[in-house]
Formats: structure tokens, C-alpha cells, sequence
């Protein structure tokens, strides 16, 4: 009697494609329609010889089910990853009782995320007269002690909302003071000017949209980058991850914002002596 034995052989490369696919399938906010279907065809069919062709292929796969915030951190930059290049914000006072904030990007440790939000917190006074919030050149990061610094100059309500294919969740100021670790301070009542530019992105741009749409409050500089996005990391067999863009930034006046620039209400090249003249009046 002759034993047929049939041996299983997974090719590794292509597999690491397959994980990734099923990946961008279920989560990528435009992994779906006629486009994502031919992406992701033509992934399912490459044949990667290399670890690196693979992920080129995942990567070109992952722009079109994710958009352009969607990015591979290979095993060696997940492993080198330093958090710790951030820097601190500064206040500075000004006569007339009015503040300066520079919120620089963060992507520290939760004890960090403590120090940079207290930073804020521990130097404004409680009767201000107006504050400037200056987020040019915030590229990003760890979006909670951003809002946490300044949570005094919103209301506590759903200060935006982020959505994806399957459902739309809330964020709430108590949320981002709790997943922080501060405990809530009261409101500051004064008018808010925010200074953006072409560096400010991602959770830079969603500092901004918490302040989309409330009184007394007004964005001077230059448009944004356009990655007002929800990014999730999704791990692969490699240690590598998929940093998938799942879902849109929403305001609380309704707008969604993914890809696309935020344009400023006043467009100019001297934003903080624009918006000091606006807080003067």
C-alpha cells in the first residue's frame, strides 16, 4: 500500500500580504468600491520574493484602502521607535491678561503626558482676558495631553467625534482628562485664537477641531497638512505594523475632516500679531 503524504508549504512573504489585506479589508475607511477591489486584487496576486516586496506591496495597497495617512513601521523602526524627542509647551503672559500657548507635538510615556499637560494647566491664570493657542509646527502624536493642557477653554461636551465603516464614537472632555490621569478643572471663559500652518497635522489638526465652531474663538496662519484622520496600528507577523487610517475627524458643527487641508479664518503670513489685535479688540 502506497501512503500519499501531502506537505503544507507557506510561502511567508505571501502570507504577510494576506494578513495586511485582511487587514485594510475590514478597517481601511476606503476599503471598499470598485478601486479597493482592484488594489487589493492585485496585492492577493503579487508574488512577493522578499520580506521588502511584500511590504512595498502592503504599503501601495494600504493608500488606497487607508489614504495618505495610512504608513508601514517596519520591525526596526517599531523597535527604535523613540518617544522621547518631544519637548515641553510653553505659556507665556502678556500684559492685558492674555496667554500664549505653544502646544509642540507630543509622543511621550503616560507620565510624560502628565508633565506636559500640567505644564499648561500650572501656569495660567484663572481670569484671563484671551488666550492665543499656537499649534504651527505640531505634526502630532498622542493627541489627549494636547487637549488635556487646554481643556479649560472648552465646554464640557463632546468636543468631536471620530467615524468609521462601522460605527461613530464621542469623545468627551471627562474622557481625555481621565485617560490622561488629571482631574478636570473649571471652564475659562475668553476669547480663543488658534495659529496653524502647513506643519500642523494630525492630532495637531484635532486640537484644532475641538474648537471648531464655538464662540469667541478664531484660526489665523496658513492651511493645514490634511491629516485630520483616526490611525490605528495593527500588528504583523513580522513585528512590523500597519498603521491603518480607520476613520474621519468630526466637529461639532458636523464637518468631517480626513485628507483634506483645514483652511484658517483669516489667511496671513503674521498670525500671532493678527490674532493679539483681533484678542486687543
Amino acid at each position: 500500500m502506497t501512503i500519499l503524504v501531502l506537505a503544507s508549504c507557506s510561502d511567508p512573504n505571501k502570507s504577510y500580504v494576506k494578513k495586511a489585506v485582511r487587514i485594510m479589508d475590514k478597517h481601511g475607511i476606503y476599503a471598499q468600491g470598485p478601486e479597493w477591489e482592484n488594489a487589493k486584487q492585485e496585492a492577493l496576486e503579487a508574488k512577493p520574493a522578499t520580506l521588502e516586496e511584500a511590504q512595498e506591496i502592503v504599503v501601495k495597497a494600504g493608500k488606497v484602502a487607508g489614504g495618505k495617512h495610512t504608513f508601514l513601521l517596519t520591525t526596526e523602526e517599531v523597535i527604535e521607535n523613540d518617544t522621547s524627542t518631544w519637548e515641553m509647551p510653553m505659556v507665556e503672559l502678556l500684559e492685558n491678561d492674555i496667554a500664549v500657548i505653544k502646544l509642540p507635538e507630543f509622543s511621550g510615556n503616560a507620565e510624560e503626558g502628565v508633565k506636559y499637560a500640567n505644564a499648561v494647566l500650572n501656569a495660567i491664570p484663572n481670569d484671563l482676558q484671551g488666550v492665543v493657542i499656537d499649534l504651527r509646527g505640531n505634526r502630532g502624536g498622542n493627541m489627549y495631553p494636547m487637549i488635556a493642557s487646554v481643556h479649560r477653554f472648552l465646554p464640557d461636551d463632546a468636543i468631536l467625534k471620530f467615524s468609521s465603516r462601522h460605527r461613530t464614537m464621542s469623545v468627551y472632555t471627562d474622557f481625555v482628562m481621565r485617560s490622561v490621569g488629571i482631574e478636570q478643572q473649571s471652564q475659562i471663559h475668553c476669547p480663543v485664537a488658534l495659529l496653524t500652518d502647513e506643519w500642523t497635522a494630525s492630532s495637531g489638526e484635532a486640537v484644532l477641531i475641538c474648537f471648531r465652531g464655538l464662540e469667541n474663538t478664531r484660526t489665523f496662519g496658513s492651511p493645514t497638512a490634511g491629516y485630520c484622520s483616526c490611525n490605528q496600528p495593527f500588528p504583523l507577523p513580522d513585528g512590523s505594523k500597519l498603521v491603518l487610517t480607520t476613520g474621519e475627524d468630526i466637529a461639532r458643527t458636523g464637518e468631517a475632516f480626513c485628507d483634506d487641508p483645514i483652511e484658517p479664518e483669516v489667511q496671513t503670513e503674521t498670525p500671532l500679531e493678527d490674532a493679539l489685535e483681533w484678542l486687543a479688540k
